[in-house]
């Protein structure tokens, strides 16, 4: 399964945002979001490719969080099959971030659909972008790829790129933990 790459990218960076900006529980253990400077450079990371490196400013970086709760609540929303509660709120981050299409010339000479806001700054742009990537996964029959990892003491969320869509956890750490913790069981 392979979502456009832009969509891609988009739901990348939401993944990257929620994880990195709700306190909970993550591979194990407590996570505390960071604060500061270790803050904006995980917003950085996050909305940074392989030939283009972001570099927003604390402002910019606590702006585009803003978005994330909501954003989170889609995973979780989408990860329990909730889908018309995932698309409500997906339909209300639309409007409220403006979110709208247009068709942008890539390197190879074609087109792709972007998407903006009513500017291109950093945070109205990445969070345009990132409600109308969970637009087009929710939109589409690829909603269920999207969730909240089911490993014990983990609620990070992910989108499930595999070919039969059924991933179930976040990280290979956490699956290896829950299967390790399996057969501890059975060896009991």
């Amino acid at each position: 399964m392979r979502f456009d790459s832009h969509v891609e990218r988009l739901l990348d960076a939401a993944v990257a945002l929620v994880n990195l900006a709700c306190p909970g529980e993550a591979r194990g253990t407590a996570y505390a979001p960071p604060v500061g400077d270790a803050l904006a450079l995980g917003v950085a990371d996050a909305t940074s490719s392989a030939d283009r490196r972001s570099r927003p400013t604390a402002e910019e970086a606590l702006g585009l969080l803003e978005v994330v709760p909501r954003v989170r609540t889609v995973f979780e929303a989408a990860g329990r099959g909730d889908l018309a509660t995932a698309a409500g709120v997906v339909n209300d981050l639309l409007a409220a971030t403006e979110a709208r299409p247009r068709l942008d010339l890539d390197e190879a000479g074609g087109h792709q659909l972007h998407f903006h806001g009513p500017d291109d700054g950093f945070v109205r742009g990445w969070q345009a972008g990132i409600a109308s990537g969970l637009a087009v996964a929710i939109g589409s029959d690829l909603g269920g790829r999207l969730g909240v990892c089911d490993a014990p003491v983990c609620d990070r969320v992910y989108v499930d790129g595999s070919k039969n869509g059924t991933r179930r956890y976040c990280s290979t750490r956490c699956q290896s933990r829950v299967k390790a913790a399996a057969h501890r069981a059975r060896t009991r």
